[in-house]
């Protein structure tokens, strides 16, 4: 299931492309308009300005604003600053793989064979999606 986090920082990200023009927009215009909790949303926006999506603008007039054009930002790199890994279990990550205690063998198990699938499948929808694709 997708967290909150992930959702309000796509929800943001969305709104701030919508406004064309790359002048720095104030937390409280980005909650209010996505309904989401102002103080909830600074957090989320300062993962995105860390990460190399967002820039920030202090002072009046200030706020945040893409550094990026919608069309160059990936849903894959959105979805892993948010979300963290894409894999459902450890030993499907590509980039946080980590060997499952209570397996023996990879290869024999039902469970990797089928996360492995849904994986891949899910890393399909984010990679062939970008910022620019999901606005409304």
């Amino acid at each position: 299931m997708l967290s909150k986090k992930t959702k309000y920082g796509l929800k943001a990200l969305a709104y701030l492309a919508s406004q064309g023009d790359n002048d720095p927009v104030q937390i409280a215009e980005i909650a209010k308009q996505e309904n989401i909790s102002q103080k909830f949303l600074e957090s989320i926006l300062l993962t995105l300005r860390k990460t190399g999506f967002l820039g920030s603008k202090k002072g009046k007039g200030g706020g945040y604003y893409l550094i990026k054009k919608p069309s160059d930002i990936l849903m894959t790199d959105v979805m892993r600053v948010l979300e963290g890994p894409i894999a459902m279990v450890p030993c499907v990550s590509l980039n946080f793989y980590e060997k499952c205690s209570d397996c023996p063998d990879e290869n024999a198990c039902s469970v990797n064979k089928l996360m492995l699938q849904v994986r891949d499948a899910n890393l399909e929808v984010y990679r062939n999606n970008t910022l620019a694709d999901i606005l409304v």
